[in-house]
């Protein structure tokens, strides 16, 4: 019972963070970040231990759906190159230095235990970014190189991160063989996400109940997972794939399950990321207990390596820039200002926590982990650094540097998208045979309503009059008409955001207010 009270208690601490960062303008994660470290120093609290052999199946899934139901195949297809030199290279880069330091500093830890730190402390956070980006104006252009970064990083680090695990448990070389392994498992990772997410098209498409194809997606994300693990592929890339397969084979006309579901994912991956830093601060107090005063002697190292962490993201950055100028492929950041505003959002989040938790606490042979205790502090003393002093610096810094956006580029964008969709529901409604049997009075009002939809998609006011004026006589067939105005100005929308000059982001944007207006059903 003690146990059920403390993941409770987590929870709603998470929801009243979320509450307390509204109000005092910070990002919620850091918020828990400084929970976590207060409940180390907090006696009476009771131990929660979770396997770490299922902390990787408990919270990968939901936090690599969550994440990968916010991109799309278009954006992979208009971003690649920043997502190889960012989600992919820079992780590797930033693995291999962390690895590199704590081989050299830490005594006896190896190389794959090395290796598992690097992984650790390699991927920054999309949601914490994205908790601060948004309330300081930050350049659109950066903001998409972040969202860019945080679509497969997650997903790079974990799959380094159970290689480094599995060399580590059998005692096998961290080489080349790992390499091998791992690309045949990618490619069966693939198949398997591709096949779950036809798998589940064909589900929601027998399912007549919103609610119902919405917790189907609950249950995806676990079972690609765990089908991928069980055929030796990468769960990780499985569930980021399945996810993606799900977002492309959307209608038009779902607009209320996305609608829903997006609302769902957004409480699933609070809620989780909650936890998972309650459960840091737990394993960091059991750290403590067991070190006692020798725990002083890590902070010199965790502190160096945290250092190097942001130093490298700051040198990467600093490299694209130098290349920016000499090709013109359009490469982010262009300027110093840049390179200091992106390395100062490498904010590490809930990989990092999730992947400090999975580390097993002994070998098959029953002796310790190499270096655990060592690991465990240096990724909660990256958290602190890369998470906590940016988070709450970052709008002094873009005042410094006087790089807020004004939105002008986006707002064009969007207005550009949003007269697009209106002409398609136009053309909807005089190319449509049931709009001859709508009364003239309602023919004219759902005329006026599709003629200013770009309007209201970009002023996002869904307020429509009241419930008594909404059930007026005739509802069902102007809902009618409005509906195949609707789903044409969506699947315009879909289709613009698969076109190489439309920036998937925008188009997103605009499909949500699409979504929201049907959901309210305007008369």
């Amino acid at each position: 019972m003690e146990q059920l009270v403390l993941i409770i208690g987590l929870l709603f601490a998470t929801v009243v963070a979320v509450g307390l960062g509204d109000r005092l303008k910070l990002p919620y994660p850091v918020l828990m970040l400084i929970l976590a470290v207060a409940m180390t120093f907090i006696p009476g609290f009771p131990d929660l231990r979770i396997d770490p052999e299922l902390i990787l199946p408990i919270f990968l899934p939901p936090l690599l759906f969550a994440t990968a139901q916010k991109s799309s195949w278009s954006v992979f297809r208009v971003r690649w190159r920043t997502i190889i030199l960012l989600a992919v290279a820079l992780v590797v880069v930033s693995t291999a230095a962390v690895a590199g330091a704590a081989w050299l500093l830490i005594p006896g830890i190896g190389l794959p235990a090395a290796v598992a730190l690097g992984a650790m402390a390699a991927p920054p956070d999309p949601v914490a970014v994205e908790s601060v980006s948004g309330r300081v104006h930050m350049p659109r252009r950066l903001i998409t190189v972040l969202q860019s970064e945080g679509l497969f990083n997650d997903a790079a680090a974990i799959v380094v991160f159970q290689a480094a695990v599995a060399s580590a448990l059998s005692g096998q070389p961290f080489g080349a063989e790992v390499a091998a392994k791992f690309a045949l498992g990618a490619v069966a990772a693939v198949v398997v996400g591709m096949l779950m997410g036809w798998l589940t098209g064909l589900i929601t498409r027998l399912i007549t109940s919103s609610v119902a194809r919405s917790a189907v997606t609950l249950v995806v994300p676990f079972a690609a997972y765990i089908l991928a693990e069980e055929v030796h592929a990468s769960g990780v890339i499985a569930v980021v794939v399945t996810a993606l397969e799900i977002k492309r084979h959307a209608r038009a006309e779902d607009a209320a399950e996305r609608v829903t579901r997006a609302a769902f994912w957004d409480v699933v991956e609070l809620l989780v990321t909650g936890l998972a830093f309650g459960l840091v601060g737990l394993e960091v107090r059991e750290v403590i207990n067991a070190e006692g005063s020798a725990i002083w002697g890590m902070v010199p190292l965790a502190a160096g390596i945290s250092v190097l962490v942001i130093a490298v993201r700051f040198l990467w950055f600093g490299l694209l820039a130098l290349l920016s100028h000499k090709s013109e492929g359009g490469l982010q950041p262009t300027s110093l200002q840049d390179v200091v505003i992106l390395t100062w959002c490498g904010m590490r989040g809930l990989a990092t926590l999730a992947l400090a938790l999975a580390l097993p606490a002994a070998l098959p042979s029953g002796d310790a982990f190499p270096g655990r205790h060592e690991i465990i502090v240096v990724a909660c003393a990256v958290l602190l650094a890369t998470l906590v002093l940016p988070g709450l610096t970052l709008p002094w810094l873009m005042r410094v540097l006087k790089a807020t956006d004004d939105g002008v580029e986006e707002r064009e964008a969007g207005r550009l998208l949003a007269l697009r969709a209106q002409d398609a529901a136009v053309a909807a409604l005089r190319d449509n045979e049931l709009i001859k049997n709508l009364p003239q009075e309602k023919l004219q009002l759902v005329k006026s309503k599709m003629k200013r939809l770009h309007a209201e998609l970009l002023d996002g006011n869904l307020d429509d009059g009241g419930a008594d004026e909404r059930r007026r006589r005739g509802r069902e067939l102007a809902i009618a008409v409005q509906t195949i105005a609707l789903d044409a100005a969506r699947q315009e929308v879909l289709t613009a955001r698969n076109e190489a000059a439309t920036d998937p982001e925008v188009a997103d944007r605009v499909l949500r207010q699409l979504d929201l207006r049907t959901m309210i059903m305007p008369e």
